[in-house]
C-alpha cells in the first residue's frame, strides 16, 4: 500500500500519526461491536443465529482488547511489537471468523453475512495498521 493512499485515509501524511489514527479506528469499532455483543447479546444472537452466551464472551474479549488497542493508539509512538501484535491478532481474528463459519457456526443469513463483514473489516484493519507500522520505519 502506497504512502499516499495511506496519507489519504488517514489525513496526515506522518507516519505515527497515521499509525495511532488506524490503531484508535480500530479501538472504537471493535470496542463498539464487543459491548453491543456484551449488552445485547440474547437479541443479537438470535437475529445473529449465534449463542447468546458465545457472543457475551466473544464481547467481554472484544471490549478488553479494544480497551489495549485504545491505550496504544494514544501513545505518541506506539512500540513496534505492540502494533504488530495488534496486527496479528486481528488476522488471526478474521481467519477464525471464516473457519468457524465455514466448518461449526450456523448462522441466519444476516449473521453469515455479518461475519464475513467483520472479518473483512479487521482484516482491513490489520492491513492499514502493517502499512504504516512499515511507513513508520522508514520515516
Amino acid at each position: 500500500m502506497s504512502a499516499t493512499l495511506l496519507a489519504g485515509i488517514s489525513r496526515t501524511t506522518e507516519p505515527q500519526s497515521m499509525l495511532r489514527r488506524f490503531l484508535a479506528a480500530d479501538a472504537l469499532v471493535t470496542g463498539a461491536n464487543g459491548l453491543a455483543y456484551a449488552a445485547a447479546s440474547g437479541p443479537l444472537g438470535r437475529l445473529l443465529g449465534v449463542d447468546g452466551t458465545l457472543l457475551l464472551v466473544l464481547g467481554l474479549f472484544l471490549a478488553a482488547y479494544a480497551a489495549g488497542v485504545g491505550l496504544l493508539a494514544v501513545r505518541r509512538r506506539p512500540p513496534q511489537l505492540a502494533v504488530t501484535l495488534v496486527v496479528d491478532i486481528n488476522i488471526v481474528w478474521s481467519v477464525l471468523s471464516v473457519v468457524a463459519l465455514a466448518l461449526w457456526l450456523e448462522p441466519t443469513a444476516v449473521g453469515a453475512a455479518w461475519t464475513v463483514l467483520q472479518a473483512l473489516t479487521v482484516a482491513g484493519f490489520a492491513v492499514l495498521q502493517w502499512s504504516a507500522l512499515r511507513a513508520t520505519a522508514t520515516a
